[in-house]
């Protein structure tokens, strides 16, 4: 094993862990809490340069550098113990209970054994450890199978070594198909002109292949003896998280030469189509820029646990409160009556004065009362939400079935918040689109091409059979030699960065980095223009079936500032031409202004294609004179030689060459949606959800396909967009919008007065409460100005009020701003949606993330608590598991709290008749196994399995999901009514059973009241008030809810009568003392009347008031249900209320239905049969 070490420390890291999770749905995704150290042990500092010597380590190791072992876990067998219960006892819930057990042990203060609180504390903290435990063992296991060994030169021969082993220095060698475990300089490899082949779908979710050279002094150094004699010197940057550049200087026989990010080969990539290549190791471990990128994610956190810390502090204050008033009571009690028995009742050794013993009795009632601060909730919580997770991996309606991809959900933490979306952020490209590039229409000297008549590329043997095209005239303008089609053709095969691959003779495979690129090449290669291999100095195209080799010169590459690429490339007769293509906005600026005519023609074009939803490229070339070019390339070495600011001075040099260019027309290439989309964006408007799609696309691209997804709509009142340049002109366009919107509410009567001046948050709310439906549309450089501190406000009123908000031409930094300013502003759960890297930031802003396994690889999944391969699953994701998921936790906790309360409050209220003397209601075993045996399976099954609707309904009714946004169903006020109803529920618990036993007599004549009967007629009346009470609740029976309820039951008087047991006795005699006590008790009549008379009285007043309800104000999904069992007549109504309410009941009896048994179905027979006996009587 890699590390060498035991069960759960383990030396090395897989490269592809930095993002995302290996071992299991409990672990939360992104950092990995990577500990990095240098070789000596000591931590890493600083650095201003990094020094490395090939083939010294003792010259290495003096400046400490970090090993190559990444830990990925965090346990070993000696430390998972302690650190595993540090960690938990970091939970306030666990300390406090930690806190109790020791005042347990004190006998002044306890009158529960300390087992009553070490049993629920340890079997917590068991499944909690058994869980860490089995997600860092699972994580390691993955880490393991990535990582094989590497190949390390040493002394000229080569040997292997655990990648934990390699140290800053070392040369290794790889092999195809091996994962880089660390940043490496590339010197030489297998393939001419010390060329290699990479994925780097770890580091840019890109799986397509990229292509790393050595530089040319090492690209010979193919033999170890020579690599052995190695001894250059790099210079370069510190330890860096950026990914796509690299600084440095090889010093190597009293010369330099400049190093680049096209020499590396950094940790995460996969060597592919190259036997082998050599490597020195630069950054290692935590150095390296996958680590350096791997920061620890924001822990994200629901709304529902942050009101559950509040309320567990306030009921931790009632505790407080209450065991002051006993405390109290105590004091008083024993001056004015305990005093009086001191001859038999005397106080405990220590208490002197009834001031201590009331102090004493305080601690006393806090254990006494701890179970109002439920131990069990937040592991209960747990396994509901590992529960839904399952779900959401195990549904087969969100599996895509072409790409074999599930849904997964990441993260265990977020599962309710996915039933409280108000806002959704979404990519476009991609994301709404299929991100499947076809070549649709082109511009050529002002002539647009594409109309609807198709192509035959039969007379070209190197046609893509797949490729579509559908106008003749441009291939007859390409056989009857257009120079103009010509030039067009020839720079889209040669300005790419795409790799070909020929698989047998004349079956070509294009790998390029982004889909746009390969359809551009793929249709110059079906007109004619096939472009066959490349080296680092030569292209080779095929031009209507002549080989030409030309000269490749310089590439200027693409990037998100740039928006651009160029290549400059000699001809065979020697003519040096750069080539051109980018975004309209870019290259439009750079042109000659003899183009101007040209420019107006292709500028209308180019509308005319965005407004169809294509996304468009400019081409344009410009040719060079051969002493400019000389005197160019002279500085443009320069500038790659520069210690630094190199990127600088190389940015000015390519913006100095691309100025003056000839305009040769422009692309369009189409991006269909996705299927699906537009349904599921009008359902989740319907369901109230917001949805803003942010874009790197140009405006009238962007707008078309908002309308295509039904976003924007012909019917809506205004759609405004704003296109300012300045911080005035944005600021002007956002008032007049805001007043159109105020003005035409005004006209439609709602009587608003945009000229009140308003406070900023009722603002927002008379904004958003206005008539008609509005959309807004703003420019990347727009929202620039719109996001600044003075007027991001308004820009965010402005969008809020509008139904839909696209976002054009915007920046991966801009996105993340924008979902981060609505988190600001606004309180409400925010979703992000993306497939590429550039949505990464955006994902980690959101209170959700959700990634699509799209075309753009998979650091959008990676990055995701979410994620799926279509955006149409969003929809079942939110209306059915998120809704489901959100209904399910508000019941549990509403229940929860509910029967914790009705169980502890009769200690209280016993405390009044008992001289408050702390003695406790129930027994102790009854206390210790009240909340994990014999109530918290059947409150965790409604917890993972209820429903209130069918999915279909769901889906259907996309209103049903309101009250998670707004917060209706698990509050602040719904938590008070649930501790209300406990307390309820334990004054008659206490009271009714109290005033029965007073009087009552058994059978035999003897008085029926003793401590141990009443404290079993009242545990018995609690267990079956709170089973029948989550039978009323059960809105879904299964046969998983019958056995867990009645299971409990039965568990219950099993476990009460062995108790109460001779067997019991004759083993324990000192712990059951009790024999036949409960035998004795529940044989008599007036006990089980009592019992009865206890669980109607409790129910009662909650069934009339459900009912009434139901009547007088039923909730939508009462509605929908209803509608679910058919139309009824009027007279009917009546027992639509009945079912409604006593179907839980009525499911306790009914196990008919098996594993998916409905009220609505099975139960509704049961109902039938009972109204049909009451009419027939």
């Amino acid at each position: 094993m890699a590390g060498g070490a035991s069960l759960f420390s383990w030396g090395s890291g897989a490269p592809g862990l930095a993002w995302g999770t290996l071992g299991g749905l409990g672990v939360q995704r992104g950092g990995l809490g990577v500990q990095g150290r240098r070789a000596d042990g000591a931590r890493c500092v600083a650095e201003e340069e990094r020094r490395v010597r090939a083939n010294a380590r003792e010259y290495n190791e003096k400046f400490q550098y970090a090993s190559n072992c990444i830990k990925t876990s965090k346990y070993n067998i000696i430390t998972f113990l302690p650190v595993n219960l540090f960690e938990q006892f970091q939970e306030v819930a666990n300390t406090y209970f930690l806190f109790l057990l020791i005042l347990q042990l004190i006998p002044q203060i306890s009158s529960l054994s300390w087992f009553t609180t070490i049993v629920p504390l340890v079997l917590v903290l068991t499944i909690t450890a058994v869980k860490d435990a089995t997600d860092d063992y699972v994580r390691e296991r993955q880490c393991c199978r990535l990582l094989p060994n590497s190949t390390v030169l040493s002394l000229c021969s080569l040997r292997q070594e655990q990648w934990m082993n390699v140290r800053v220095g070392d040369i290794i060698k790889l092999e195809n198909n091996q994962f880089v475990a660390a940043d490496l300089l590339l010197l030489s490899s297998s393939e001419p002109h010390g060329l290699c082949y990479i994925e780097t779908a770890e580091l840019d979710g890109e799986t397509n292949m990229k292509v790393r050279q050595a530089i040319p002094v090492t690209s010979e150094l193919g033999d170890t003896s020579k690599l052995a004699r190695f001894d250059g010197e790099v210079i370069c940057e510190p330890p860096n998280n950026k990914l796509d550049k690299f600084g440095g200087m090889l010093y190597w026989k009293e010369n330099k030469y400049p190093l680049s990010n096209q020499n590396m080969l950094l940790r995460g990539c996969v060597l592919r189509n190259t036997e082998w290549c050599f490597g020195l190791v630069i950054f290692a471990g935590p150095d390296t820029k996958l680590m350096q990128n791997s920061g620890r994610t924001k822990f994200k956190r629901t709304s529902i646990d942050r009101l559950m810390n509040t309320l567990v502090l306030w009921i931790f204050g009632f505790l407080v409160c209450m065991g002051v008033i006993l405390a109290i009571g105590n004091a008083i009690w024993e001056h004015e009556v305990g005093v009086c028995f001191q001859i038999y009742l005397p106080w405990d050794e220590g208490v002197h004065s009834a001031f201590f013993s009331g102090f004493l009795s305080f601690w006393s009632y806090i254990i006494i009362l701890n179970t109002v601060v439920p131990i069990s909730l937040y592991v209960s919580v747990e396994v509901i939400r590992l529960g839904h997770s399952y779900f959401i991996n195990w549904d087969k309606k969100m599996y895509c079935a072409k790409r074999r991809t599930p849904a997964e959900a990441r993260t265990t933490t977020l599962n309710e918040e996915l039933g409280q979306v108000e806002y959704i952020f979404s990519d476009k490209t991609g994301t709404l689109t299929q991100n499947i590039m076809v070549f649709s229409k082109c511009s050529v000297n002002g002539h647009s091409y594409g109309e609807p008549e198709p192509v035959d590329f039969s007379f070209n043997p190197l046609a893509d059979p797949r490729f579509q095209f559908w106008d003749p005239s441009l291939l007859e303008a390409v056989n009857l030699g257009d120079p103009h089609v010509h030039e067009f053709f020839r720079l889209l095969s040669l300005c790419h960065t795409v790799m070909s691959e020929e698989k047998s003779e004349g079956e070509l495979y294009y790998k390029a980095q982004s889909p746009d690129e390969g359809a551009l090449v793929t249709a110059a290669r079906n007109f004619g223009f096939v472009f066959r291999s490349r080296t680092p100095k030569t292209i080779t195209v095929h031009e209507l079936g002549r080989a030409i080799t030309y000269q490749l010169l310089a590439i200027l590459d693409f990037n998100n500032i740039r928006k651009r690429m160029s290549v400059i490339v000699r001809s065979p007769e020697g003519k040096i031409r750069l080539y051109c293509k980018g975004a309209d906005t870019i290259l439009l600026e750079r042109l000659h202004p003899i183009n101007q005519d040209l420019t107006n023609v292709t500028t209308d074009h180019l509308n005319e294609y965005a407004g169809e939803g294509l996304r468009t490229l400019v081409l344009a070339y410009k040719d060079l004179e051969e002493s400019y070019y000389e005197d160019w390339s002279e500085r443009l070495h320069r500038a790659g030689s520069a210690p630094e600011a190199r990127e600088d001075y190389l940015a000015r040099l390519y913006d100095e060459v691309e100025h003056d260019m000839m305009l040769l027309g422009a692309t369009a290439i189409e991006d269909k949606l996705q299927q699906g989309v537009p349904e599921t964006i009008a359902i989740l408007t319907l369901a109230n959800i917001k949805i803003w799609v942010l874009t790197g696309d140009k405006q009238e691209t962007a707008v078309n396909i908002g309308y295509s997804c039904k976003m924007l709509t012909d019917d809506m009142t205004e759609v405004f967009v704003v296109t300012g340049h300045t911080v005035l002109e944005v600021r002007e366009e956002l008032r007049k919008a805001r007043e159109k919107m105020m003005d035409a509410s005004r006209s439609m009567g709602n009587g608003f007065s945009y000229q009140e001046k308003l406070s900023s948050s009722k603002f927002t709310s008379v904004l958003e409460a206005i008539a008609g439906e509005y959309a807004l549309v703003i420019n990347g450089h727009s929202l620039a100005h719109a996001l600044e501190a003075d007027m991001e406000v308004e820009f965010l009123e402005t969008a809020c009020a509008c139904k839909a908000v696209i976002c054009c031409r915007v920046t991966p930094l801009q996105k993340a701003q924008v979902v981060e300013l609505v988190k600001k502003y606004k309180k409400a759960v925010t979703l992000a949606i993306g497939d590429g890297a550039n949505d990464v930031s955006m994902i980690k802003t959101a209170h959700i993330g959700v990634g699509i396994s799209g075309q753009e690889g998979i650091q959008a999944v990676l990055a995701s608590d979410y994620s799926f391969s279509q955006f149409k699953f969003l929809q079942r994701l939110l209306l059915v598991h998120g809704r489901w998921s959100y209904l399910r936790m508000c019941k549990f906790l509403c229940y929860f709290f509910y029967k914790n309360f009705a169980f502890t409050m009769v200690h209280f209220w016993f405390g009044f008749f008992c001289g408050f003397s702390a003695q406790t209601v129930y027994d102790q075993y009854f206390i210790t196994l009240y909340n994990i045996v014999y109530t918290s399976l059947p409150v965790l099954a409604m917890g993972v399995f209820d429903q209130d609707v069918p999915e279909q309904r769901s889906m259907e009714y996309p209103k049903l999901y309101e009250p998670g946004q707004l917060n209706l169903l698990f509050n602040k006020r719904e938590f008070f009514i649930c501790i209300a109803q406990g307390i309820y529920t334990s004054v008659l618990m206490f009271f009714i059973p109290y005033g029965v036993f007073a009087d009552a007599t058994r059978d035999d004549g003897a008085q029926l009241a003793d401590y141990q009967s009443f404290a079993v007629t009242v545990a018995t009346s609690l267990v079956i008030v709170v089973s029948v009470q989550i039978g009323l609740d059960t809105g879904f029976w299964t046969a998983i809810n019958h056995f867990f309820i009645w299971g409990s039951l039965t568990a219950y008087f099993a476990i009460l009568f062995a108790m109460h047991s001779d067997g019991l006795f004759q083993m324990f005699p000192n712990q059951f003392r009790f024999v036949g006590n409960a035998q004795n008790t529940l044989a008599q009549p007036t006990v089980w009347l009592t019992i009865a008379l206890t669980t109607v009285v409790c129910i009662m007043p909650v069934v009339a008031f459900r009912f009434l309800k139901l009547d007088l104000k039923p909730e939508l999904s009462d509605t929908v249900r209803e509608c679910g069992l058919g139309k009824e007549t009027v007279q009917d109504g009546l027992w639509h209320g009945l079912e409604s309410i006593f179907g839980g009941v009525w499911g306790l009896f009914c196990v008919g239905g098996g594993a998916g048994a409905r009220i609505g179905s099975s139960n509704l027979l049961h109902v039938s049969i009972l109204r049909n006996c009451i009419i027939l009587w």
